[in-house]
């Protein structure tokens, strides 16, 4: 099918929907334009869907059908706490000339973006450029008002709140110790380990992350969620022995976000869903209500998934964070905080380490177009993409069946063919 054929059922939407205002501009000068909202709840269009389980989900033993119900609900897999939006919209305007069908290079063989989206079961596609939207795009029944889970960027996010708490001064410093802040942590592999060290995963506690084993650590932290016993979490994180000195190794970890976020609410007093909407969502202006997995009922949020939100709500909060953490001409974040979190680090022994604070850099020359880029990265195909440099965000959903492994053309070489596109 042609990119003709598949894209112009979603073009006039967005010219029905978006204002003229350029959202950077809003961002930048705190002129808002608003269309006010008329409610706060958020009203599920996918409700009648049946979904999987949760353990199917983390197996790759859903179908595609029931992955795209499953992933637009998952709300419904555990308790969540509500990211309220405020009562103003900042509408996202259209880019002067909308994207239209490309090409690109994937190692020797060349490929069309519907290729990319048909290959890799991409079930929405966002791409912004200058702050305008030049591609918005929805596969497998999905909308505007499609709210679809984030997996690991939600990781991205806490390590975002880590920085405005830092900035409050919530947070004394980075070289603070973890248990400064979760004392119930005392005692446990995570003593003497900082902030600085738990945001690049580096604390060297051992972690085994394979999502499809069902003796893995990170199936230890599911079944704790499964089970919904308020503080399970911590009792597991506690219970795990050290491996290496603490920066010496980087071990990619969900239960190290888990401890993030205990870290975070202890700093803040408050949950990470409200601290969310008081500092980012309601500022931004977002399009609706975002959720949050919880690890009991009323309990706290999961540091590194389980965050649910619309396309274009994803698109604002990396419009925020390509302006630095600046709202309004209001500083959220410490300046320099974003250049900071996704930047490579260096581990205690020198050697070179290719992550950020929770952020994916993009290991590219200088010439590449990838330069300076990095992403928010969640398994089963979701994406953040910044591009400083060419001003160019891509927010990328898929319905991919198995937690990793599922791309059938890498991601990076679509995200260097829509940057190259718009040049």
């Amino acid at each position: 099918m042609s990119m003709t054929s598949r894209f112009p059922r979603t073009i006039p939407l967005r010219v029905s929907y978006f204002a003229c205002t350029a959202l950077v501009s809003a961002l930048a000068l705190g002129c808002r334009t608003p269309s006010q909202a008329s409610e706060s709840t958020y009203v599920n269009p996918h409700a009648p869907d049946e979904v999987g389980s949760v353990r199917d989900m983390y197996d790759g033993a859903l179908t595609l059908t029931s992955a795209v119900k499953t992933f637009r609900n998952i709300d419904r897999l555990f308790p969540t706490r509500t990211v309220r939006r405020g009562a103003t919209v900042v509408p996202l305007p259209v880019a002067p000339k909308p994207m239209g069908d490309f090409t690109f290079q994937s190692g020797a063989k060349s490929f069309t973006a519907d290729d990319y989206i048909r290959f890799n079961r991409v079930a929405g596609l966002l791409v912004l450029k200058d702050g305008a939207v030049a591609l918005e795009h929805y596969e497998f029944g999905n909308g505007p008002t499609t709210r679809w889970m984030s997996m690991s960027i939600a990781k991205s996010i806490t390590s975002t709140l880590i920085g405005a708490a830092l900035r409050d001064g919530k947070i004394r410093s980075l070289d603070d110790s973890v248990t400064r802040y979760v004392p119930a942590l005392v005692g446990s592999a995570y003593d003497g380990v900082t902030i600085r060290q738990l945001l690049t995963m580096t604390s060297g506690v051992r972690w085994n992350e394979t999502y499809t084993d069902s003796s893995s650590d990170r199936r230890h932290l599911l079944n704790v969620q499964i089970a919904q016993q308020s503080g399970g979490a911590v009792q597991l994180m506690k219970s795990l022995p050290r491996a290496a000195a603490p920066g010496s190794v980087n071990t990619y970890s969900t239960g190290e976000t888990q401890v993030a976020g205990e870290v975070l609410r202890g700093a803040i007093g408050t949950s990470l869903a409200d601290y969310l909407s008081e500092k980012i969502w309601q500022r931004v202006g977002m399009d609706a209500d975002a959720s949050w997995w919880l690890d009991a009922p009323n309990g706290h949020e999961i540091g590194g998934s389980g965050l649910s939100a619309t396309l274009r709500d994803y698109g604002r909060f990396a419009l925020f964070v390509a302006n630095d953490g600046v709202i309004g001409g209001t500083r959220v974040l410490p300046e320099g905080w974003i250049a900071d979190a996704s930047t490579p680090k260096t581990l205690s022994g020198g050697r070179p380490l290719n992550y950020g604070y929770m952020w994916w850099p993009v290991n590219a020359a200088a010439s590449s177009v990838h330069a300076g880029a990095f992403q928010a990265i969640g398994i089963f195909g979701q994406a953040i993409y910044i591009n400083p440099r060419e001003h160019v965000i891509i927010v990328q959903w898929c319905a991919q069946t198995k937690p990793s492994g599922g791309a059938a053309v890498p991601q990076l070489d679509f995200f260097a063919g829509v940057v190259a596109a718009l040049k």
